[in-house]
């Protein structure tokens, strides 16, 4: 099994305005690895746009996924 490299790309334009790219991570935690740099620029409140990158939908390394209960082909 080989080792996914994990980055972020962070770009600041002539404005100032920061934009920033997590790769290598796939699922949504890349949200939480990128916690810390929005929190530092301003929260939630100094987003003008976020998009999801097609990593985004993967599913992460080791991630399994069961369901079972009631209902299910009974």
């Amino acid at each position: 099994m080989s080792a996914t490299k994990k980055e972020i790309e962070i770009v600041i334009n002539a404005k100032g305005e920061v934009t920033f790219q997590a790769k290598g991570i796939k699922g949504a935690s890349c949200l939480a690895e990128t916690e810390f740099l929005q929190k530092a620029l301003g929260g939630d409140a100094a987003v003008l746009e976020q998009e999801k990158t097609a990593e985004f939908y993967e599913q992460s390394e080791g991630y399994v996924s069961a369901w079972s209960g009631e209902g299910k082909d009974e």
